[in-house]
């Protein structure tokens, strides 16, 4: 993908289980947060706001907070699943703490068109405090000792993604079923069948 261009929303991906591990797959296989454009349909998409909300006082500094907090979060979650000794991440620690300290946007319940209650913002949100939704939701799944043993690593060859594993008896393998999933076993299928032509 060329930089600047927007990311197509089916390109995003929103499956890893929590917000924060939906943020750290933008960088696989490709950097996905690439223009400003990316992000705001990251953004909505993850939820963080509402779809018709207006983000147009977005700039390229919301691009440099969201791939900090990206990479803060990805040592302390990829921390998490090293074997020991873990390295160390205070630093890490020390920024998503005090970005966590800010509050998410808050919304508020209006009357839609048919009459309906739907989610809308009192005001457009700040990047601080998008960043501090995604901090709290990092901080809630690294000091939850149940989700914390819930994190897995895609089995998928050369698949960075961390995703909570949710699935009856905590065996799914990979990210993605449909991608990671499929490829294995293709390329089993395709060993498989090279040994038998052998």
């Amino acid at each position: 993908m060329a930089l600047g261009t927007a990311t197509a929303p089916y390109e995003l991906r929103f499956d890893a289980g929590r917000i924060c591990l939906d943020l750290l797959a933008t960088t696989h296989p490709a950097e996905r947060l690439d223009s400003t454009e990316a992000l705001l349909a990251w953004i909505t998409g993850a939820g963080l706001v509402p779809p018709d909300t207006p983000l147009a006082h977005a700039d390229t500094s919301w691009l440099v907070g969201f791939r900090e907090l990206r990479g803060q979060t990805s040592q302390l979650v990829r921390a998490r699943l090293a074997p020991e000794p873990r390295p160390s991440y205070d630093l890490a620690l020390a920024r998503v703490n005090d970005l966590a300290r800010t509050a998410p946007p808050a919304p508020r319940a209006v009357r839609g068109e048919d009459g309906t209650l739907v989610r809308k913002l009192a005001s457009p949100p700040e990047l601080a405090a998008l960043l501090g939704a995604i901090a709290r939701d990092a901080v809630e799944l690294l000091t939850d000792p149940v989700a914390r043993a819930c994190l897995r690593q895609c089995a998928g060859d050369n698949c960075p993604i961390v995703y909570l594993d949710t699935s009856r008896g905590r065996r799914r393998r990979w990210c993605s079923s449909e991608v990671c999933g499929n490829r294995e076993r293709v390329a089993r299928h395709r060993r498989r069948a090279a040994l038998a032509r052998a």
